[in-house]
């Protein structure tokens, strides 16, 4: 099962796609680790990849779409695999398209995490840290997951915050990009509801509302993937 995952920051996307993973045993790929890995071995994309990100720049699709295709022709991605932030936008949705189409790997499911963008702010700037296990959940803004007074709601150690988790300006940031419905990923979102319209339901779109604790939402999700 080929699958693209899109969901807002903040909407539990990650811990939803490590849930899929598990499931059909299937790789969770991300445009990031891909770099990492291209840069660390020294390959011919790995070091046109780092010239741009060196300069501060974007790496461009010409790269990253090659990069992708070479690590889902991989063996362990043989019985399919779940691409994780990446496209980004509707001209890499269309590119990405093509890239598939030309070397015949279909694309059998994309699964859209439906939050509303506020909620996904809250929960991003909820977020709080037990200093004595990063691990236990702790969020101000979710019912089933909040602390009582400050103390870690599982063993009542000391909670801090992220820096990253407060700065406002960013997630607004990744937000505008990710909700904006003419070019950025909701439109590629849109662009592969399309391109299922056109096609008899291929790929499959599976929407699910990212409202509910981490527990409802996987079994519905991998209920809608049955």
């Amino acid at each position: 099962m080929n699958i693209l995952f899109f969901g807002p920051n903040g909407s539990g996307k990650g811990t939803q796609g490590a849930i899929v993973k598990d499931k059909f045993n299937i790789p969770h790929i991300e445009t990031g680790v891909i770099f990492r890995d291209n840069i660390s071995r020294g390959t011919d994309l790995g070091n046109e990849a780092k010239g741009y990100i060196d300069r501060g720049e974007l790496v461009p699709d010409s790269i990253t779409i090659p990069m992708i295709l070479d690590r889902i022709k991989e063996k362990d991605c043989e019985g399919g695999w779940l691409l994780d932030g990446f496209p980004r936008n509707l001209t890499q949705a269309e590119e990405l398209d093509k890239a598939l189409e030309k070397e015949g790997i279909a694309l059998d499911v994309v699964i859209e995490m439906v939050l509303d963008r506020e909620i996904a702010k809250n929960r991003i700037m909820g977020r709080r840290l037990c200093v004595n296990d990063n691990n236990h959940p702790n969020n101000i803004f979710i019912d089933a997951i909040k602390p009582e007074g400050d103390g870690c709601r599982v063993c009542g150690g000391e909670l801090k915050t992220r820096s990253d988790d407060q700065d406002e300006a960013a997630i607004d940031k990744r937000h505008n990009i990710y909700y904006d419905s003419d070019t950025g990923t909701t439109a590629a979102i849109h662009f592969f509801r399309d391109l299922s319209s056109k096609h008899d339901g291929n790929p499959k779109i599976v929407d699910l509302d990212g409202k509910p604790g981490v527990k409802e939402v996987s079994e519905k999700l991998l209920a809608k993937l049955k």
